[in-house]
């Protein structure tokens, strides 16, 4: 802001603000335009979580039927690459077959039961295809050893989970050791080649509750279903945020025509 003296009649020296004066019809232009931009994109930012929130109510609502449907048949080898998660995660499904202990994995994992290990063993179905189960969790890696030595049994069982697809590469910051039997993640085609195994499904099945029928054996029906759902906050906020920028407009509006 510049100040310059006006004589008053009187004689004496007033300051007048030089720029106490509206903006040009270029800069007036020039905010119009760049305040509606603003406010379009954070409407349309807005307008996407809404659209983001019905999505995500469907897809939860979509899930929580699958959980608690009655179980079907597992995708067989025909519908192996029509399986997706938007088709098929969380389906409540049933297989038949004999486990192969041998080719076992053991995948860290976190639980309400504290840290341990998932047990994952492919299950030979009656077509010859394999699948991975997760059989549930175990506290330490001395108990999956037990748990491996006494699992002998090659009956022909028929268990009933939830569909998950595959966790490729590892968890967060952690990557799968194949080599060294390290995983951090359910990645069935990573198991699948580390014990030379071929014709195995692109999903595993968690193991529900139901499955367990050994009280000393890894613990079933832990799977979490949980979604995070913060579109209505991240909506809110967009809307608030071009509400400000359209206050913030007319405020200056009026500062102009006041001038």
């Amino acid at each position: 802001m510049s100040l310059s003296p006006v004589e008053t009649p009187a004689g004496t020296a007033v300051p007048v603000d030089q720029d106490n004066h509206p903006r040009s019809p270029l800069a007036r232009n020039l905010l119009a335009i760049s305040a509606l931009v603003v406010f379009l994109c954070l409407c349309a930012l807005g307008s996407w979580q809404v659209y983001r929130l019905q999505w995500k109510l469907d897809l939860i609502a979509r899930v929580e039927q699958r959980i608690h449907a009655q179980p079907e048949a597992a995708p067989g080898r025909s519908d192996w690459s029509q399986v997706s998660v938007a088709r098929d995660e969380y389906r409540h499904v049933k297989v038949s077959g004999v486990f192969l202990h041998a080719q076992s994995s053991m995948v860290q994992a976190v639980t309400e039961l504290g840290s341990g290990y998932w047990l994952l063993t492919p299950l030979r179905q009656n077509d010859g295809s394999l699948v991975f189960i997760n059989r549930g969790f175990l506290p330490s890696a001395e108990r999956v050893k037990q748990e491996l030595a006494r699992a002998s049994s090659s009956e022909t069982l028929t268990l009933t989970g939830l569909l998950r697809i595959t966790e490729p590469g590892g968890g967060f910051l952690r990557h799968n050791d194949a080599a060294a039997g390290r995983w951090f993640s359910r990645d069935v085609a990573a198991m699948a080649a580390a014990h030379q195994l071929t014709d195995v499904a692109p999903y595993f099945i968690d193991a529900d509750a139901a499955s367990q029928t050994d009280a000393a054996g890894p613990v079933a029906g832990l799977t979490v279903v949980r979604f995070q759902n913060n579109h209505a906050v991240y909506a809110l906020t967009w809307y608030a945020l071009a509400l400000m920028v359209g206050l913030a407009y007319w405020y200056v509006r009026r500062t102009d025509r006041r001038r």
